[in-house]
Formats: C-alpha cells, structure tokens, sequence
C-alpha cells in the first residue's frame, strides 16, 4: 500500500503540471491575443491613413472642417500603441496632414466667401445708379446743334448760298428793241424762275462741228452720250446751216433751271449758264451774227439773273474755267477772245 505523505506529493505535482499548462496555455492565449491585436492594430492604421483624403473632399464646404468626431479616434489609437515603439510613428502622420488640412481652408477659402460678395454687392448698387445719372445729361441736344452748324459751313464752303428769293425782269427791258432776241425767246426766258445768285458765270462754247442746231444735240447728248438731262447747254445760237444764222433756241435746262453739263467740273455747272456757237472755231470763225446775237443774250441775262455780290455776271471762254487736269481749246483757236473784253 502506498503511504498518505507519497500521495500528496503526487497530487502537488500534478496540481503543479496543471498549473504549469494553464500558464502556459494562458501564455500562448495571450501571445495569439498580442497578433490579433497587431493585426487589428496595422488594420486600423491603414485605416487611419485612408482618412485624410476624405478630409479635405468634405473641407470643401466650410461648415464641415472644424469636425470633433475625428479626434476622439486618436485618443483610442494611442493608447493601443503605447507598450509598442510604432505609436510614435502613428502621432507624426496624424498630426501632419490636419494642420495642413485645417490651415489651408480656413486661411483660402473663408476670406474669397467673405470678399467677394461684398465687393460685388457694393460695385452693383453704386455703378448702376451712376450710370443712369450719367446718361440723361449729356443726352441733351447739343450734338444735333454742332451737326447743323457744320451742314451749315459745308454748304458754305461748296459756294452754293441758300436762295433769297426770285429775281425779278428789270423795268427797263420792257422798252427796248433787239436784233435776235425775239418775243418768243423773251418770254421762254422771263417765264423761268431764277433765283437771285442762283447763277454765278456765263461760259461760251463751241459745238466742235460745222453745223447742228438745239435738236441734234439733244439727240446726241442724251442717246450717244447718256446724259440723263439731254441737251447740255441752256441756249443754243446757230451759223446758218441747220438753224438760223445767230438764232438764238432756249434748251430745257434753262426752262427747268437745273445744272449744265458743259463743263468738266459738277461744282461749275451747278452755278453756271453755257451757250454753245454752233461751228469748229479751230478751222473758222464765228460769224458776225453769232457774236452779235451773242452780245444780245449775254446782256439780257446778266440783267434777268441779277448781280452776284454787286457785281455783273462774269463772262468767260470755256477754255478758261475748265480744270487744268482736262484741258481744252475750247471754244477754239480762232475765236476772236478780245470780244469778251467788253464784259469785264
């Protein structure tokens, strides 16, 4: 039989294995524990490096920044790293992207929300009533008056006066008795209504031909030439072959008083009377009727058109009153030009 003293002794170190293998057991319970907490741990740390990215998407918005929910996680983290050297490395990564998550925000986007709208508040309301001030005044019509005054010194300047009435037949017209001055060419020219200054110079011509009279030249300026107006002298005087020797005709730009076209230049129609002596002055004269009947016509026309600035009308060639860059002969190398001394 065995001894009680061997029995204790044997329950002791079997008390003591059992101890020893809970020990143990509790040993290796708590290293897996220690991995499983390292795991989770390194879990948890990549989650953590995850959240900075989203805080600065939500940082968009300025109410969202200043969160405190995102604080308290890393009170808990630290405290899990402490029996380890790696929390150390934990604290650097989670102090460096909040500052600079935090300063950035705050410091750029607060002060631009503040600073826009008031400034774009204060410019709208004070620019669009000044605006509105500013136009009406110098809307008020100072401009149509300086437009009209410088209408006014172009016409000027173009030597066209504006009309001061009809001129009137002199009195002592009535009594006298002409050559080549009919009654009918007279009256073709009493009826026309000319205004005081209207015409300013008296040009002779030549037709440039043998013969032709008031008709064929009307044919030939209008239908050859085109000219709208026709006949381009306001009074013919034939030599005596298709018209009468130093018969004077009345053309329609007279009748109509409108410009002529016997001159190289629209400013000298528009205020000047032509007459046209049938004949090429180049190989003959002018007969003695022509010039005489000339005469006549020349005389009463300065009297029926009137003085232009107290003077007579001049009377001039049209060799002399033809632009320089379209020079002419006319009205020819033989016509005798000491006849029109006597109207100077």
């Amino acid at each position: 039989m065995i001894r009680p003293p061997n029995i204790f002794r044997w329950q002791f170190l079997l008390c003591l294995l059992l101890l020893v293998a809970g020990l143990a057991g509790t040993i290796t319970h708590a290293e897996l524990t220690d991995e499983q907490k390292r795991q989770l741990f390194l879990k948890s740390r990549e989650r953590m490096r995850t959240v900075p990215t989203p805080t600065p998407e939500e940082s968009a918005t300025p109410r969202a920044k200043p969160k405190p929910a995102k604080k308290p996680p890393a009170k808990k983290k630290k405290s899990t790293p402490e029996p380890t050297p790696e929390p150390e490395e934990e604290q650097t990564p989670a102090r460096t992207p909040r500052p600079k998550a935090e300063e950035t925000p705050t410091r750029s986007r607060r002060p631009k929300a503040e600073e826009t709208p008031a400034r774009r508040l204060t410019p709208v309301e004070t620019s669009t009533p000044a605006r509105a001030t500013a136009t009406p005044v110098p809307q008020p019509c100072p401009t149509p008056g300086r437009a009209n005054e410088s209408a006014e010194v172009v016409v000027k300047k173009s030597g066209y006066q504006k009309p001061r009435g009809f001129s009137l037949l002199p009195f002592h017209l009535f009594g006298k008795r002409y050559q080549y001055l009919t009654n009918s060419v007279r009256k073709e020219i009493d009826r026309a209504p000319v205004l005081r200054e209207r015409w300013r110079f008296i040009i002779v011509h030549n037709s440039g031909t043998r013969q032709g009279n008031a008709r064929i030249f009307n044919y030939y300026h209008k239908n050859v030439r085109r000219m709208k107006n026709g006949l381009a002298y306001h009074f013919v005087i034939g030599n005596g072959t298709s018209s009468g020797d130093g018969e004077i005709e009345v053309g329609d730009r007279w009748r109509r008083q409108i410009n002529g076209g016997h001159v190289h230049s629209d400013y000298l129609n528009n205020i000047s009377l032509g007459i046209c002596l049938v004949g090429d002055f180049n190989r003959t004269q002018p007969t003695r009727a022509q010039l005489d009947s000339c005469e006549e016509l020349i005389r009463y026309l300065r009297d029926r058109c009137g003085k232009v600035e107290r003077r007579e009308i001049p009377v001039r060639p049209h060799r002399e009153m033809n632009p320089p860059r379209w020079a002419t002969d006319c009205p020819g190398d033989d016509f005798p030009y000491r006849w029109f001394g006597q109207f100077r």
